[in-house]
């Protein structure tokens, strides 16, 4: 998806200097791409990322932050993403890291969801733990109807801790499960663009706005190019129809017509896609639009009385079928 790589190289370059920031999001990070393992009875912390350049800022940030050197491996994807993952490990050191950054409780026991300084800190820090979230395992589609921004979730606890985040920043997100994966959904357009600009991504935010704007112009046209066909293919129908209700009028009057309604009648099968106001300005002398309907309607009315008495059929049995009011 172009979108969701452009999304994931722009945040890679956001750098909050605020330590609770960039702990909050090292944090999610580790906890969306990965979490804790046991290797050889100890704990380890490790994170499977998309790229190199998302793995080296990871394992910079723990030298930075914590003091521990993590380990890099290129590994075989699962999971149905196609593309190869790098591995992030800490195994020496692996239980101190977790307890430090909270993935490990204090009675050693992994944390379902996110700590709970993250999702109660200040605005940057639930920005971060959107950026981290989103850097782990976060997707953009195009906008239009099924447009959304959604970030795949290890567990139903820690979906939750992301919604409650967003809802802290004033962001409509909700939480479900697609094939037994726990997700955070955005869909609104204009929810989807603010969630862009909080984590960081300014760029993404004002080009994915800018194509859901086509989109919207686009799709305004083609209902209005639609409706207009649809009224043009009306006004065909009653054209057809009108001028086979005048034929059969003329026809069962014959001799007998009034020689105005005639000439009303003649004019609309002279001009059989002209409207009323072009037929009375084709009359001589020139007759208004209501003049020109009003002897029509009269001469429509003459006829089918004339087939009532006669017994034969009136004008609205020579309109074709389908076209009938």
């Amino acid at each position: 998806m172009p979108l969701t790589a452009d999304v994931k190289t722009e945040l890679t370059s956001v750098r909050d200097p605020r330590p609770t920031a960039r702990v909050a999001e090292l944090t999610t990070i580790l906890r969306f791409s990965g979490g804790l393992h046991s290797i050889a009875g100890r704990v380890a912390v490790e994170a499977e990322v998309e790229t190199d350049v998302l793995a080296r800022r990871v394992a910079r940030d723990l030298v930075e932050i914590y003091g521990v050197r993590p380990e890099l491996a290129h590994v075989q994807s699962s999971g149905g993403r196609t593309a190869n993952l790098v591995a992030v490990r800490v195994i020496e050191g692996g239980e101190t890291l977790a307890r430090q950054t909270g993935l490990l409780d204090n009675r050693r026991r992994p944390v379902r969801g996110l700590p709970n300084k993250l999702t109660t800190g200040a605005r940057p820090d639930l920005a971060a733990v959107w950026r981290g979230a989103f850097l782990a395992s976060g997707t953009l589609s195009d906008p239009g109807r099924s447009a959304a921004l959604e970030v795949s979730c290890p567990s139903g606890e820690a979906a939750m801790a992301l919604v409650g985040a967003a809802h802290r920043l004033g962001i409509a997100a909700k939480a479900r499960e697609v094939r037994g994966v726990p997700r955070v959904v955005v869909r609104d357009g204009e929810a989807i663009r603010a969630t862009l600009l909080m984590m960081g991504a300014q760029k993404t935010a004002a080009a994915w706005e800018e194509m859901r704007q086509r989109r919207e112009v686009r799709a305004g046209v083609n209902r209005l190019v639609n409706f207009d066909d649809a009224n043009l293919r009306r006004s065909a129908q009653a054209a057809v129809a009108a001028c086979a209700r005048v034929e059969r009028a003329l026809e069962i009057l014959g001799d007998t017509v009034p020689d105005h309604l005639k000439q009303a009648g003649d004019l609309r099968l002279a001009h059989r896609d002209a409207s009323l106001d072009e037929l009375g300005h084709h009359a001589d002398p020139p007759l208004t639009k209501d003049a020109v309907a009003g002897r029509i309607r009269r001469l429509l009315a003459m006829a089918d009385k004339k087939a009532a008495q006669d017994g034969i059929p009136d004008t609205e049995s020579a309109v074709p079928a389908g076209l009938e009011d």
